[in-house]
């Protein structure tokens, strides 16, 4: 099965594992699953190091393209069609990143792993 890493659960998956629920660690850590992270994260992720709203993730954000292939993830990017379906999401949530990731599983119909229940207005199937 497909699935893709929420930003968050990225981060926990790469540097505090036992923050993720048991579901969404036997997922991830099964070689059958195939999980994706999206540019989207390294985006949010680079961009919330910057301005220091995300301590402790500089050596991830430093280090990511590295850390992401020692970790079996496959990388995918966004493309004009993923950026219009976000934007035209109806759905309030006004987090422009979880719109964009929402987007990116909804146009592949890829289940997304994530504890953030309000993905569940865009209609992508979320798993936690």
């Amino acid at each position: 099965m497909k699935l893709l890493l929420d930003t968050c659960t990225l981060l926990w998956a790469t540097m505090t594992p036992g923050a993720l629920s048991e579901k969404a660690r036997g997922l991830i850590a099964d070689p059958q699953n195939e999980i994706l992270v999206s540019a989207i994260s390294a985006w949010e992720i680079a961009t919330k190091v910057r301005l220091g709203k995300l301590s402790g993730a500089e050596q991830l954000e430093a280090e990511y393209l590295a850390v992401m292939e020692r970790a079996g993830y496959r990388q995918v990017g966004m493309d004009t069609g993923m950026a219009l379906r976000a934007g035209r999401l109806v759905a309030e949530h006004r987090d422009p990143f979880d719109r964009m990731l929402a987007a990116t599983a909804l146009s592949g119909d890829i289940a997304i792993v994530s504890p953030d229940a309000q993905l569940d207005a865009f209609g992508v199937r979320r798993v936690w």
